[in-house]
Parts: C-alpha cells; sequence; structure tokens
C-alpha cells in the first residue's frame, strides 16, 4: 500500500479491527518512509449477476440502489440500522448466490418486498407501491388486506396495525 503523504510504496499495517457494522475491516497503516499513519478499509467484493429490468436493458447489480431504495421506504420507521444492514447482507448472499449471470429486476424487487413485510408493514406497502406503480386507491387496499391476512409483523410489537383504529382512537373522536 503506498503512503497517501509522501507516496512511498511501503507501508505496514499497525492494527487491524472490524468496523462497527462488522462489514468491513479498519487497517491502520504506517508509511516506513515517513512515518505517517493513516486508515484503509478492506470489504468483500460480491460477484453479483446483471440486472435485467422491465424494459429488457441490462445493468450492473448496484447494491446502491438497493440500500437506497430500502432506506427510502424505511425513512422515519422504528427499524434500526443494525436489522437493515443485516437485511441488506441477507439479500445480497442471496444474489450472489444465483447461478445464473442474469436475473430479472422483478425477482430482486420481490425479494425486498418480502424481506420488507418481515421489518415493518408500512415500508413494505410504500416499496410495493412504487414498485408496483399503484394505480388506485384499491391498489393500496388489496396490499394491505393481504398484510392483515398473513401478518407478517405479528411478532413485532413495534407494528401497528394498518386497517384497525389505534385504542382510544373511538373515545377521542366521541364513538
Amino acid at each position: 500500500m503506498w503512503c497517501p503523504f509522501c507516496s512511498h510504496d511501503s507501508t505496514r499495517v499497525v492494527d487491524s479491527r472490524l468496523t462497527r457494522d462488522g462489514l468491513q475491516i479498519r487497517r491502520r497503516r504506517q508509511c516506513e518512509e515517513c512515518g505517517s499513519r493513516f486508515n484503509t478499509y478492506e470489504a468483500p467484493e460480491i460477484k453479483a449477476p446483471r440486472i435485467i429490468k422491465s424494459d429488457g436493458t441490462r445493468e450492473a447489480f448496484s447494491e446502491e440502489k438497493l440500500r437506497t431504495g430500502m432506506l427510502r421506504a424505511l425513512e422515519k420507521r422504528p427499524v434500526e440500522t443494525r436489522e437493515l444492514e443485516r437485511t441488506i447482507r441477507a439479500l445480497l448472499r442471496q444474489i450472489s448466490t444465483v447461478e445464473d449471470s442474469e436475473i430479472p429486476s422483478s425477482l430482486v424487487g420481490e425479494w425486498v418486498m418480502r424481506e420488507l413485510s418481515r421489518l415493518d408493514q408500512v415500508a413494505y406497502v410504500r416499496f410495493a407501491s412504487v414498485y408496483k406503480r399503484f394505480e388506485d386507491v384499491q391498489a393500496f387496499r388489496d396490499v394491505i388486506e393481504r398484510l392483515e391476512r398473513s401478518a407478517p409483523g405479528d411478532n413485532d410489537k413495534r407494528q401497528i396495525s394498518l386497517l384497525e383504529p389505534k385504542p382510544g382512537a373511538d373515545e377521542r373522536h366521541g364513538k
């Protein structure tokens, strides 16, 4: 590794640690020429298949697009970053184990929706509404009713019902 301060091409590793999220290794390095110290980060490179979009075009899989889409769906929702990162890692593992060199974006979208339905029902509906291009209220209703029947968030007490009123709501409205 070359030194970013003096450009000498020989440095040594002083310390190595996992980052807090456990996804990278932080290496503390010292230049053998000038003695300056700096950090480098290592992360595994995941070989993912190319993505076939709905219009037939193909593009490289983008972890950043996956993360951005999920973050947008989870915005202002009570899901810990650790849970999101665990879910993204699971999706990356699933994508990297696909035998084909190309997979349809619809398959990745279905996997993301499945994971979001486990994490947060509201995030799932948000993602599904964009992904499936809902055009009317009935499409939302159908998805919400299907969620209520399958109840993926029942184990998570942070989840609120999407169809039933909050406890005490009737008293506030005089019912």
